[in-house]
């Protein structure tokens, strides 16, 4: 598991289980379905709950041993004690899109050792997107046109892309943060897209002024890493995963120098 290529098996593995729950999604998103709301006060489905407990039944399967902290079980009070390796699972990043109906929704995986992600895989089922990464190794995207490889750009010479959230975000503080910055574009999108649009050369900051949890990041963080991106804490601290609660700090996900 600690060897490089036994990273990306572990990867070859999980991208099934990650298609699985997201065929599953978009049978419930094609038809009418339940919402209600956690203690947060956030959205959940039904289809969050389903593609759950999918993913936590074949991960148990796939790796047994290996903890799963999984959204909404820790939402529910039941979060397992983690330690040196553990998966985070968000079964259905972007709840507020789904129920929208605008596509803009994943389905995000990543195994963490050692306080890092490795390894992720982030799959937008409404648009065909399934965007991978094994940290060290190199990522990829697959849709209607194959597999092929993904890397973070340098910042344009005409100004920086920059990626902020469809739902959350204080335009404020984030215009704050961009003072200085030659901005070419700020472009809205939901779920770890964000990040993944990054790892992908399409953009180039994202700076996430507000809060989120470890499930919401991790898969993306490590696509981007495997881009040859960064994901920090606001401050430039590096972020860790396994924090008590799982609650993330500022971050901000960048590409080459940005």
């Amino acid at each position: 598991m600690t060897e490089h290529l036994a990273r990306i098996d572990v990867l070859e593995k999980i991208l099934p289980v990650v298609r699985a729950a997201g065929d599953l999604i978009m049978i419930i998103y094609g038809a009418a379905f339940s919402t209600w709301s956690k203690r947060d006060a956030s959205p959940v489905t039904e289809a969050d709950e389903k593609a759950e407990d999918l993913i936590v039944s074949r991960l148990s399967a796939l790796i047994p041993g290996i903890p799963v902290v999984a959204e909404e079980a820790v939402a529910a009070g039941s979060a397992p004690e983690v330690a040196g390796r553990f998966w985070l699972v968000d079964p259905l990043d972007g709840t507020r899109e789904f129920i929208r109906r605008n596509g803009e929704f994943t389905v995000n995986i990543a195994l963490i050792e050692d306080g890092a992600p490795i390894l992720g895989t982030v799959f937008a089922p409404a648009l065909g997107l399934l965007f991978a990464g094994v940290v060290g190794q190199g990522a990829f995207i697959e849709d209607q046109a194959g597999r092929r490889p993904i890397v973070c750009r340098p910042p344009p010479a005409d100004g920086l892309t920059v990626m902020a959230s469809r739902s959350h975000g204080d335009e404020v503080a984030l215009e704050t943060f961009l003072a200085g910055r030659v901005i070419k574009e700020v472009r809205r999108a939901g779920s770890s897209l964000k990040i993944c649009l990054i790892a992908a050369g399409e953009a180039d900051l994202y700076p996430r002024l507000g809060r989120t949890m470890e499930w919401d990041i991790a898969a993306g963080h490590a696509v981007l890493a495997a881009a040859g991106g960064r994901l920090t804490q606001a401050d430039g601290a590096v972020m860790r995963y396994g924090k008590p609660g799982f609650e993330n700090p500022h971050f901000v996900a960048r590409g080459v120098d940005a």
